[in-house]
Parts: structure tokens; sequence; C-alpha cells
């Protein structure tokens, strides 16, 4: 079995002014000959670390289960930064939101070989930056065609957004909550019933019609419960 590599590189962002790390895994059959769809994932440095993302999208690749991707990881400095990025009300959603929009894709599209259409791109996040996923597809759908979201924070202001969406056919979901997050204690916010609001958000998309999957995994919110589900998301999302 070969492994890809990652490059560790940072781009300047002038929506939020400063520099920002990108980490890019690469898979291991990379040529500038073919062509690769783009997945995107907010809490990077996590997916990486803590979901082995490299390692499941090389070995599907290896088994051609799914088609050529690359892994675009966008870290987060602080989690005080992350809340300010990522949060439905944070002061620096906006600018992160067009970071990745109208910096971050052209970025790539220049530097690598991607099909550059929405279908080719997908955004995944976990918990915050599983909602700022699904707000900047929501925001964006010709640029982003896919979201994988691992129990996304939703309040009304997410519910607003999606119910506003206009045509639901443009963007598929991928979206898993844990039974046991009833009790999830987020940092700033104290202790917040993540499950009720994802059911109601649940109730939404399908209405709506999106493309969509949804399940509820045993579990509660942590990476021990969404490690495992990146394998059946990216195996779904990016499936042949």
């Amino acid at each position: 079995m070969k492994y890809g590599k990652i490059e560790d590189i940072s781009i300047y962002s002038k929506a939020l002014d400063e520099e920002m790390q990108l980490l890019i895994h690469l898979p291991h059959n990379f040529s500038p000959l073919y062509k690769y769809s783009v997945l995107i994932a907010s809490d990077g440095k996590d997916y990486f670390q803590f979901g082995r993302i490299g390692r499941v999208v090389d070995e599907l690749i290896d088994a051609e289960e799914i088609e050529n991707v690359i892994v675009v990881g966008v870290p987060y400095k602080s989690v005080n930064e992350r809340r300010r990025m990522y949060h439905p009300d944070g002061d620096r959603r906006e600018a992160y939101t067009r970071f990745l929009a109208h910096e971050l894709v052209p970025y790539i599209d220049d530097n690598y070989p991607t099909y550059q259409i929405g279908a080719g791109r997908a955004l995944i996040g976990d918990s915050l930056a599983a909602t700022i996923s699904l707000l900047t597809a929501s925001k964006y759908p010709n640029i982003f065609g896919k979201v994988i979201l691992h129990s996304p924070y939703v309040n009304d202001f997410v519910l607003e957004k999606v119910e506003a969406s206009q045509d639901p056919s443009r963007f598929s979901i991928y979206h898993v909550i844990g039974q046991e997050e009833t009790q999830v204690n987020t940092q700033v916010d104290g202790v917040q019933d993540f499950l009720t609001p994802n059911r109601t958000l649940n109730e939404l998309l399908e209405r709506k019609g999106f493309p969509y999957f949804y399940d509820e995994f045993n579990g509660d919110h942590t990476w021990k419960h969404w490690q495992p589900d990146v394998r059946r998301a990216i195996q779904m999302v990016f499936g042949h």
C-alpha cells in the first residue's frame, strides 16, 4: 500500500488579512496528467490527525473505490479564532467564507489539476467546522457541490440560511449526528443539546429536497465516533 504526501504551505488571504496555513494531501497516484476532485476540510489539522483522512483517501483510491481526490486541510490558529471564523455569530465568519470561495478555490484550481466545477468540490467539517461548511455551500452552491457534516452546531440562523436555499438540487449533503449528543460541553456557550436541532435540520433538508444522506450513530460528540465515519462519508460522496 502506497501513501501520498502532505504539502504544508501558506497563502495570504485578503479577506482575512493574514497568512492561512494549508495542508494539502496529494494521493500516491498524483500526476498532472489526471484531474482531481477537491475536498476542503475546515478543522483541517484535526481531520488529518484524528480523522486520518489522508490515509483513508489513499486506501480508497488504491482499492479503486473512489475517484481521484486532493484533500485541502485548513487548520485553525486557536480555539478563539476558530469560533470567530466558524460560529454563526462569529465576527470573521463572512470573511472566512469569502476566503474559501474566492481565494482558496482559485488558488487550488491554479496550482493543481482540478475539475474546476462545483460538482468536483466538497466541504467537510465537524461541529462548528461542519456549520461553516454548510453555511458556505448554502451561500456558494455553484462553487461547492457537496458537503459532509459531522455533528454540526445548528441554531436558528443556520436553519434560516438552509430554508432560504433557492435550488436544493445544486449541492448534496452527507449528515451524521450522535444519539448521545444531548449534552455537548461547548467551550464558550456552555452545555448544549446538539441532537434536537440536528433532527430539525434533517427534517428541513428532507422537506427541501436536497440530495441527502442522514444517519444517527450510537455515540457522543467526539472523534472516537467521527473517525470511523470518515471512510463511509468519503466512499459515499466520491464513490464511482
